[in-house]
């Protein structure tokens, strides 16, 4: 990855940070493929970029399968939030206006060991991935090994199992969802803790469904895709008064005006270079100093 601007390739292992605290694990990057930016595109479109494929010698129909699954799923993930959009009472093309027409979409597989392999003693707990809430709209994980360690937060704070089904895809919620139907859809809490020892890894293929780099915050917040009906938005309510009137499992939320970035591209390649530091060294060190001034960082 750290050869790449555009933050796709393999990442090594507990190279990425979420929640201030390194994540143990090693993933392959990849996304739905576009030519390299021209050098007059805003550096953000850096992110738009080829893959780095391995070896079709080393992984042979490794490119084949990855590329229609990532098709396959860029379709599935418009039309499940065509579905959402038409459950809380908007046009079923409400979300279309914040696609591409060539859409990029994103998908990781990920290798997490467990703590026997990270070399942590007995009783510890590992940080596979940290609690983080995911941009876009929508996510889809497919848990690729019998072993459990993802949780989700529900509103009371509580960190919740979710084991492995076969023939099932976790769905989770962005924050760019809730943020377009003023809360209704609420964000996904999530984080993986390491398998216990012994176990060997875990192995999981999430794909996240993309969204218009260009879309401007001042857009997305005050435009939108029109106003969610009162009654659907009392149905949130009542579901929040029945949990104590108040969300116990808030993490930072970066889907918002006020902050660095004008419109989604930027922010997200903020977001990139915060979680890997090390290709932000090598390809944007100003963003980087300024991400960690920000965090009182030297």
């Amino acid at each position: 990855m750290k050869n790449a601007k555009s933050f796709l390739g393999y990442s090594r292992l507990s190279a990425e940070i979420t929640a201030g605290a390194i994540d143990h694990r090693e993933q392959i990057d990849l996304s739905t493929e576009h030519p390299a930016p021209g050098p007059d595109d805003p550096l953000y479109y850096n992110l738009l970029a080829p893959n780095q494929w391995p070896s079709p010698s080393v992984l042979p129909g490794f490119r084949e399968t990855f590329t229609e699954y990532m098709n396959r799923m860029g379709a599935i993930s418009i039309e499940f939030t065509s579905l959402i959009a038409e459950a809380i009472g908007l046009p079923r093309d409400a979300f279309n206006k914040y696609f591409d027409p060539d859409q990029q979409h994103k998908l990781k597989i990920v290798k997490y060991p467990d703590l026997q392999e990270l070399g942590y003693g007995e009783g510890a707990e590992g940080q596979g991935v940290g609690p983080h809430k995911d941009s876009m709209l929508s996510s889809y994980l497919l848990q690729a090994s019998p072993h459990r360690g993802l949780q989700v937060q529900n509103m009371r704070g509580e960190w919740v199992d979710c084991p492995p089904v076969d023939g099932t895809l976790v769905v989770a919620i962005g924050q760019g969802l809730e943020a377009l139907t003023q809360g209704v859809c609420v964000s996904t809490t999530h984080r993986v803790l390491s398998p216990p020892a012994g176990q060997g890894a875990r192995f999981s293929i999430p794909f996240f469904q993309g969204v218009r780099g260009d879309a401007e915050f001042e857009d997305l917040e005050k435009v939108g895709v029109g106003s969610v009906p009162e009654e659907i938005k009392a149905q949130r309510r009542a579901v929040l008064e029945r949990n104590g009137g108040a969300r116990l499992d808030d993490v930072e939320f970066t889907f918002r005006t006020g902050g660095k970035a004008r419109t989604l591209g930027e922010a997200t390649l903020r977001n990139r270079v915060k979680s890997h530091p090390d290709v932000g060294e090598r390809w944007y060190p100003d963003i980087l100093a300024e991400i960690r001034q920000e965090q009182g960082q030297k």
